[in-house]
């Protein structure tokens, strides 16, 4: 089954752009007439360039786009707006155009029957299943203004949080990327023009400046095979890491590395609090809430534990229990805070408290680890890079002292 998209007018001139699904071109333009359509335009959609898909990876929705549409659209449900006419509003004022393709579908498919929920899962690439469920346990009690507006915020903070680490990092990124491309030129540029001189003036070349020279005379012969070598070993680590099994093991990884595991547990167990509280409230099972967080976390290695932990729930377990069992992901703090919740009947009040002061937890890392990792780095950056710099410089000193 081919998709085309079509731009066709209504009998009263109303211009409509969407895609309609069948397996040929024929077909697809037939079902438009069928349903009173004019037909414009339809071209094949389904099948993409090269160039579709890098303009695709730069134009992909991105959680901004979602907070944005989430906000616009609560506000016009809240306003008593219809459905459909919310969902062609927000199409018209959103600047992102895979979202405007996604709602035009969204818009048709409600059109055609389907509840928004069922729309939206059509999307899973866009509307997490955390997002949907949320939808669509809002669409059972008539508050889906409220779930969006809710799940705005929601994806407001989340994204708040993991910029907060992502920017932690980006300055130690930046500063290795720099000292290799300097530490790249002085190899493969420097030292190769250098090196003659000193070994015809007969200077004694210090171990560590022969190595570099050694490096960039190789690099200099065989860098295709160093680049061709490095783009295989990056392709197979990539396709590995994609994999359930890859995913598990990198997650795995980092949850084990020193300095950065207590900060990776402290995020994850935030957004798995505050993603259990938002479900629980929209009166979705607790098993099935514990399983769809699980899928929405964003670690495989969280996803596998939580899933257990649903099938020990359905089992008749409490969620304090089967959390309990697995201390290296989450604290006995959180055990204890659940046990209390479960007791007393406010297990979505605890979950929030739980997050909040985890969220809180990753704020102060976060803060301590910029200003920790900033001094450490340049200390570290400063003698790599006066190293390179020795490695040039006590060679043309002893080809002074010749003199």
């Amino acid at each position: 089954m081919a998709k085309f998209k079509y731009k066709a007018r209504s009998k009263t001139g109303e211009l409509q752009v969407g895609f309609v699904e069948g397996p040929d071109r024929e077909t697809a333009t037939n079902v438009l007439l069928t349903h009173g359509l004019f037909v414009l335009s339809i071209e094949d959609a389904s099948q993409k360039q090269w160039y579709d898909r890098i303009l695709g990876f730069f134009n992909r929705v991105k959680p901004k786009d979602i907070m944005i549409f989430s906000r616009q659209f609560a506000t016009l449900l809240s306003a008593k707006v219809p459905l459909n006419s919310a969902l062609r509003t927000v199409h018209g004022q959103t600047q992102n155009s895979a979202l405007r393709e996604v709602l035009i579908e969204i818009s048709n498919d409600v059109d055609a029957g389907l509840s928004l929920s069922q729309a939206m899962e059509k999307h899973s690439d866009v509307f997490s299943l955390f997002y949907v469920n949320m939808i669509r346990s809002a669409e059972v009690t008539g508050k889906v203004e409220e779930a969006t507006a809710y799940l705005a915020d929601y994806v407001e903070k989340q994204s708040a949080l993991v910029s907060k680490v992502k920017g932690a990092l980006m300055y130690p990124i930046i500063m290795v990327v720099l000292f290799i491309v300097v530490g790249g030129v002085i190899t493969t540029v420097v030292l190769p023009q250098v090196g003659p001189i000193f070994e015809e003036a007969g200077v004694e070349i210090p171990f560590f400046t022969q190595l570099l020279m050694n490096a960039g005379e190789f690099l200099g012969n065989w860098w295709w095979m160093v680049v061709f070598g490095i783009g295989f070993i990056v392709f197979v680590l990539i396709d590995y890491f994609r994999t359930s099994e890859g995913k598990v093991v990198i997650d795995e990884a980092i949850l084990r590395m020193p300095g950065v595991s207590t900060l990776i547990k402290q995020l994850q167990v935030a957004r798995f609090s505050e993603s259990l509280a938002v479900l629980l409230r929209g009166a979705i099972p607790i098993a099935q809430a514990v399983e769809i967080t699980g899928q929405t976390i964003g670690s495989a290695a969280y996803a596998d534990v939580l899933n257990e932990s649903a099938e020990d729930i359905r089992r008749g377990e409490l969620l304090s229990q089967s959390l309990n069992k697995h201390p290296d992901f989450f604290p006995p703090f959180v055990g204890q805070m659940i046990t209390i919740g479960e007791k007393t009947g406010r297990l979505e009040e605890l979950l929030q408290r739980i997050a909040s002061f985890y969220e809180r937890e990753v704020d102060t890392m976060v803060g301590n680890l910029v200003e920790l990792i900033q001094p450490i780095l340049m200390i570290v950056i400063g003698l790599l890079v006066g190293g390179l710099f020795a490695s040039i410089l006590v060679p043309i000193y002893n080809l002074v002292q010749t003199f």
